[in-house]
């Protein structure tokens, strides 16, 4: 009873932090405390400034070897893509409509792990779970982006080349930060005082800014439109999709870290930026919002039972 009960307040302490600063987002829009220019600029700000600073901070002053690990990479590349392809198969059989299975597919596959993926691994493993999570998010991350171009592409009857797809990815803030910081952490550069804390200051800024936006840019006037597919996907984001990867990656001898942080990246909810890219490119932007709203909230629950399931069997 006493490990059960250990489970479960690990569990909560992993998952009740996003929950409240969620809900204060949330509660803070409704008193008029933050509008909508405040989420617009600091979504910018989280995304251009403060998260690539959080990655460089934690990759450049962590060794390499650390950082780098390859096998959790390669398990997030390969399995990534055949989630992909089992998500195209399943959108053409129960989308109806064609121009809504990119939309459908992406909200399925493409998780916040910048934002409540990254909260979930600091709040369950600190610093380990920082370095473990960092790289993983940034190569995953190139990944989620060009596949989400192909679907919502192939979909919607639009085209966006392969030179403007690598100039985008060229010029993504994350993969600039994890990129500046590999050769430092290569080499073992020890940073400046100065440029250490500064970009430590930004790096701090990151989590709690981005879970006041994303909570306050919930709409859930929305939730009326597409709920069929909005709950299909949602079970599949929330449900399918960590379980699938955390089988597979118990079946290959993934434990501890490693197997925690496949789970609570899995399992964090649709990005954010989905409902952008689906917004700019004219495709069904309320079914991208309300997959973003049923997850968010939803993941809460799903990733809070699927550490304690894992936390009492001792595998996280």
């Amino acid at each position: 009873m006493t490990e059960l009960l250990n489970a479960l307040a690990f569990s909560f302490s992993v998952t009740g932090p996003i929950f409240v600063v969620l809900l204060l987002g949330v509660g803070l829009m409704r008193i008029g405390l933050l509008n909508d220019n405040f989420v617009d600029t600091g979504a910018r700000l989280v995304f251009n400034v403060a998260l690539p600073a959080l990655l460089f901070i934690s990759i450049s002053k962590t060794r390499f070897e650390a950082a780098a690990n390859v096998d959790l990479i390669l398990f997030g590349l390969v399995g990534t893509l055949l989630l992909f392809i089992a998500l195209e198969w399943v959108a053409r059989r129960w989308v109806a409509t064609p121009s809504d299975r990119g939309v459908f597919v992406q909200g399925c596959f493409r998780s916040n792990m910048g934002i409540i993926g990254l909260a979930y691994c600091v709040n369950a493993y600190g610093e380990a779970g920082l370095v473990a999570a960092s790289l993983y998010l940034g190569i995953v991350t190139i990944l989620f982006n060009v596949l989400a171009v192909i679907t919502l592409s192939r979909s919607l009857g639009t085209h966006q080349s392969f030179g403007r797809m690598l100039k985008g990815i060229a010029r993504n803030p994350l993969i600039i930060g994890i990129v500046l910081a590999l050769p430092v952490s290569w080499a073992g550069i020890e940073l400046p005082a100065l440029v250490r804390q500064s970009g430590q200051y930004f790096a701090n800024l990151t989590l709690p800014l981005a879970l006041l936006c994303t909570g306050a840019a919930l709409d859930f006037g929305q939730l009326r439109r597409d709920i069929r597919n909005t709950l299909l996907a949602g079970g599949i984001k929330l449900v399918a999709v960590p379980l699938l990867f955390v089988a597979a990656g118990l079946a290959l001898g993934f434990r501890g870290v490693d197997l925690g942080v496949l789970l609570l990246m899995s399992g964090a909810p649709t990005a954010a930026a989905s409902y952008v890219m689906v917004r700019a490119m004219g495709g069904n932007a309320a079914l991208a919002a309300n997959i973003i709203a049923v997850t968010t909230l939803g993941s809460i629950l799903t990733t809070s039972l699927g550490v304690l399931l894992l936390r009492t069997a001792g595998l996280m």
